[in-house]
């Protein structure tokens, strides 16, 4: 029995190839992992012993030979095969350990373009597919912690079982797949490129199993792409086990408190912002964010765009949240949360605060859409009635605006002097929205500013937003009606604004 290794990661591989010459195989290895082993005194072939050739093109070609793919590939039980093989002297190769080079760490590095191109693996990637396409009789050992069960299955009276050779043969597909994926997307970000390119991959490396999914009955697991920044590579300073349920909130407030420019603060539940305020300094943004709607946010997810000082963490320490996200700690911040230790602590890693293009699956595919990255400004601010916004009225027209694009469809956001004082989030009918967001204003819905995800269809929103006092609305415009709508806003003395952008988020 001959074994093939050539490895970038060297965890494990003494050992390894140690107790593979001791149950009698034959190992040849490449580069690197030859020097290793010979200097760990474990008996190793080189790879130029099979292939007949130096490495060449300075260590670009080693493994790629008919020598070495033909031993992979042989299929045992056909005659012609081994014909060929014993022809041309040519041994089998039944063991192919192999991981890649590290690109994704080179790229995050930082290295020049000429070195990230020569962490592109080439024949780790051949042998890797060779094996794995032969897995009925070739074993493909990609990741070093499964040595261990490699040599206890090839310990097994009969050898390794057919579903061990596909499982690992699966895991090997899979690990080239995200690989490739990695490159693509790193090289689709630094050229013009396509908004939606013709071939999508999405590819990642488990971070960790997670607490469950959305439901205790279902499993769950946080995967991170190239970037590997963000909330999938954040630090957690301390707290529980981080869910599903927890992650998917704590990106959905770490995106809304990254649109302002201005300190802000945001609380999450359930997806939706139940919370969000901007202020002079970060103790006064938290402060009005959580005055927004502070029954809703107990047990809610917090996130700030400001590093967290010990005044503030103390604050947020009197409230039950789940987590907190914040961009960097001081140490006296992190003294006060830790009298709430089951508080989950993040610090985003670096790299922008939504993807640049957003996937979500269907039955039989995906649907892949560039992120809405509008929402800073309002679109053509056209104003449409015979009252301009106030310039006070303006400024909440803009920070209303820029919060609906986080709240589900249909959505309003009631506004006033830089908070959030009611939303109505993921109603069927608008004006059900509107409803909603108003009586979770109660009183404060007087004088505020209203934005609307959506066009209203009747004047009845309006209207109800009139009634409650409604100052101001944000709107896209574009409905058959919107003529009854500025005219109901006419009547009541608001101020309405068309953007002609919508912002619906299903």
């Amino acid at each position: 029995m001959n074994a093939l290794l050539s490895v970038s990661d060297k965890e494990g591989l003494v050992e390894l190839a140690r107790k593979l010459a001791g149950m009698g195989v034959t190992l040849y290895a490449s580069g690197g992992t030859e020097r290793v082993l010979r200097e760990a005194t474990v008996p190793v072939h080189s790879v130029e012993e099979l292939t007949g050739f130096p490495e060449l093109l300075g260590g670009r070609v080693k493994t790629l030979h008919p020598n070495v793919h033909a031993g992979i590939l042989a299929l045992r039980d056909d005659p012609r095969h081994m014909q060929e093989l014993a022809e041309h002297g040519l041994p089998l190769i039944d063991v192919v350990v192999v991981n890649l080079y590290p690109f994704q760490e080179t790229v995050a590095g930082g290295e020049p373009a000429a070195r990230v191109l020569e962490a592109i693996d080439i024949g780790g990637v051949a042998l890797l597919r060779a094996a794995a396409k032969n897995y009925d009789h070739v074993l493909v050992v990609v990741r070093p912690k499964d040595y261990p069960a490699v040599l206890e299955e090839m310990q097994r009276p009969g050898g390794p079982r057919p579903e061990f050779r596909r499982h690992l043969a699966a895991v090997a597909f899979a690990h080239t797949a995200a690989y490739d994926a990695a490159i693509g997307q790193h090289l689709r970000n630094g050229g013009p490129g396509v908004p939606l390119p013709a071939d999508f991959t999405l590819g990642g490396h488990k971070v960790r199993d997670l607490r469950y999914g959305e439901n205790p009955h279902q499993a769950a697991a946080l995967y991170h792409t190239l970037e590997g920044g963000g909330i999938a590579g954040a630090r957690q300073w301390q707290g529980l086990e981080l869910s599903y349920n927890n992650l998917l909130d704590a990106q959905a407030a770490l995106a809304l408190v990254s649109d302002f420019s201005g300190t802000a603060a945001a609380i999450i539940k359930h997806g939706n912002p139940c919370g969000v305020a901007v202020g002079d300094d970060l103790d006064r943004a938290y402060r009005h964010a959580l005055a927004g709607d502070p029954r809703s946010a107990f047990g809610g997810v917090v996130a700030l765009n400001r590093p967290l000082d010990a005044t503030t963490a103390a604050v947020v320490t009197q409230t039950f949240f789940e987590v907190l996200v914040a961009p960097s700690f001081d140490p006296g911040a992190l003294e006060a949360l830790s009298k709430r230790p089951k508080l989950r602590v993040l610090q985003p890693g670096p790299g922008p605060a939504i993807a640049a293009l957003e996937a979500r699956p269907l039955s039989g595919g995906f649907l892949v859409q560039t992120a809405d990255q509008a929402g800073q400004t309002l679109g053509e601010a056209k104003v449409v009635t015979q009252r301009e916004p106030s310039q006070a009225e303006w400024q909440d027209l803009q920070f209303a605006w820029t919060v609906v694009k986080h709240v589900r469809s249909n959505a309003i956001v009631l506004a006033h002097r830089g908070a959030a004082v009611g939303v109505g989030a993921g109603q069927m009918s608008r004006v059900e929205a509107v409803e909603l967001a108003v009586k979770r204003a109660g009183s404060d819905a007087s004088g505020t500013a209203l934005a609307s995800d959506g066009f209203f269809p009747y004047a009845d929103g309006v209207a109800t937003a009139a009634a409650a006092g409604v100052r101001a609305i944000v709107q896209p415009g574009g409905s058959l009606k919107d003529t009854e709508a500025i005219a109901a806003a006419d009547a009541a003395g608001m101020a309405m604004v068309f953007t002609g952008e919508r912002h619906f988020k299903h």
